[in-house]
């Protein structure tokens, strides 16, 4: 059986990983006014960032249409007999239910979407695995599985400079907004049952990275091998120092930096940081 990978934008996987790796994407898009970008096709990270500057107006963002998805089925079709579709949290898009719904759409190919109720990396994460199983020749059922083990040990927690963007975007509750912007809080966010909710509420910046940083080592404490990507929303020297000071104690762990993307980086706005890691 001939399995293709195909995730989302929002995994933010460098152009280069999803081109050697073959791993097929659908965009979501972030529309300035009356003007709908493509990420990580019509409009890059650094791209996004600059333009949020120069705007009134929030973007808004939006899924792929089932059109798209159609169509890109069907693209895949011709040369694979299945797919695992993996997207980010149904719980803050469509994305998943779209491509779920596209997929009884279309004939000649299995679609199996997965939805990873998270997002950017901890996405990524199972897309690398997904590619790394198809290669190695497993079932869709095999992959399906190793991907439900991974959720057991995922964890990713995140960092916002303020509440402003995930309230107005609708993605997080607006009491909790008020109450975060009152304090001056800097609440350490994650998702729990698909959705974005606040773990904790510190009054600082440095002590929020450093409860983040203290919930990782406490994992890589226990003898575990992990996998951990530290993520930045135009803010690549934040996450690198947070890397730096975990490699200073466990030095042998595999560790990337990666990115909040446009329609991601929307939500959380510019300076978030955050930390995804799994078991291997």
């Amino acid at each position: 059986m001939k399995i293709a990978v195909m995730t989302d934008s929002t995994a933010y996987l460098p152009s280069e990983i999803k081109e050697e790796l073959n791993i097929h994407m659908v965009p979501l898009s972030v529309v300035f006014e009356d003007t709908s970008y493509e990420e990580e096709i019509d409009i890059t990270s650094e791209e996004f960032y600059q333009k949020i500057k120069e705007v009134k107006e929030l973007p808004t963002t939006s899924q792929p249409s089932i059109g798209l998805i159609t169509t890109k089925l069907e693209e895949l079709a011709k040369e694979y007999d299945a797919v695992i579709s993996l997207h980010l949290s149904s719980g803050i898009s469509g994305t998943y239910q779209a491509v779920a719904s596209a997929g009884n759409m279309v004939e000649g190919i299995d679609v199996y979407p997965y939805d990873s109720e998270l997002s950017c990396m901890g996405l990524g994460f199972y897309v690398l695995e997904a590619v790394k199983m198809a290669n190695e020749n497993k079932t869709p059922q095999e992959i399906l599985a190793r991907l439900d083990e991974m959720k057991q040990s995922m964890r990713a927690y995140f960092m916002v400079e303020n509440l402003s963007n995930l309230h107005r975007g609708g993605r997080l509750n607006g009491a909790q907004a008020l109450v975060g912007s009152l304090l001056q809080v800097k609440p350490i966010l994650h998702f729990v049952d698909k959705v974005i909710v606040p773990f904790e509420k510190i009054r600082t910046t440095k002590k929020a990275l450093n409860r983040i940083i203290g919930m990782l080592e406490e994992d890589a404490a226990n003898g575990n091998e992990l996998r951990v990507s530290f993520i930045h929303a135009n803010n690549k020297q934040g996450a690198i120092n947070l890397r730096n000071a975990f490699l200073e104690k466990y030095p042998s762990t595999e560790t990337s930096i990666n990115y909040f993307g446009p329609v991601i980086g929307t939500h959380l706005g510019e300076g978030a940081l955050g930390v995804v890691w799994y078991q291997k």
